[in-house]
């Protein structure tokens, strides 16, 4: 009955906005990042939270610790997009759906063939030069002699193009996710708890007039949402977006 009554919201949508966290991405195998435990800290006979190991501050205390955790634990180069990520993109193709907003660094969404993303925090398929700012892709950083990749015309360490703790969202990337989700007249929040800030404060600027919530977990949106499903939002975007196939 659930994925009925969001299909009957999507045919009845024309400006639906998709707001995403972890959970749209552990289908392709990619885990939560909070779910990284501590067996990188016995490794490294470490006492560090996740958070603090992909912090600013031990990016440039540490690199080589930074590194090894963040290609351990971050970059999955083999992940492929699931059934929620096409079936996004073929809404964005109905013309119904006017934007994706991430909090996902791993660029599926785009491959699955979405071409409006905001991704709040950054993207691990994008590495700068932190010196000259030459660009180079994932496998650079993967296959970086000595674990610190380092640019070749200048020497200096490439940072992924992914926001760190203590670092500040892209002021673009904000306005642009702002004013998608403040125009939409369907919000879809998936796969997030809602709970990182201050990406999950954003949602405080829909005004339209569905909101809908796809978790397994209860959010804090759920006492206000039109809808909410708890369930897996891969599955479910994927049977709600072919229902709507057919009814065309």
């Amino acid at each position: 009955m659930s994925v009925q009554e969001l299909t009957d919201i999507l045919r009845n949508s024309r400006k639906i906005v998709f707001f995403g966290g972890a959970g749209v991405s552990t289908a392709s195998g990619i885990p939560d990042f909070r779910s990284a435990n501590g067996l990188w800290n016995q490794k490294y006979k470490r006492n560090l939270s996740p958070e603090e190991m992909v912090s600013r501050s031990f990016f440039e205390r540490d690199p080589e610790d930074f590194f090894a955790f963040y290609k351990d634990k971050l970059v999955y180069p083999e992940a492929k997009p699931n059934a929620c990520h096409y079936a996004l993109a073929r809404l964005e193709k109905m013309g119904r759906l006017r934007a994706v907003v991430t909090q996902n660094i791993d660029g599926l969404h785009q491959m699955a063939g979405s071409t409006n993303v905001f991704e709040l925090h950054g993207s691990v398929l994008r590495n700068y030069c932190t010196r000259c700012r030459s660009f180079y892709d994932v496998n650079f950083i993967l296959e970086a002699d000595g674990g610190v990749p380092r640019c070749p015309k200048c020497g200096s360490i490439v940072k992924p193009d992914v926001v760190l703790y203590e670092e500040t969202l892209d002021d673009n990337v904000i306005d642009g996710a702002v004013r998608a989700i403040a125009g939409a007249d369907t919000l879809i929040i998936g796969g997030t708890s809602l709970i990182v800030y201050p990406a999950a404060g954003f949602v405080r600027y829909f005004r339209g007039n569905k909101l809908v919530v796809i978790n397994k977990s209860v959010t804090q949106a759920d006492e206000y949402a039109d809808l909410v499903i708890h369930d897996d939002i891969a599955q479910v975007m994927d049977q709600a977006v072919k229902a709507l196939e057919e009814q065309q």
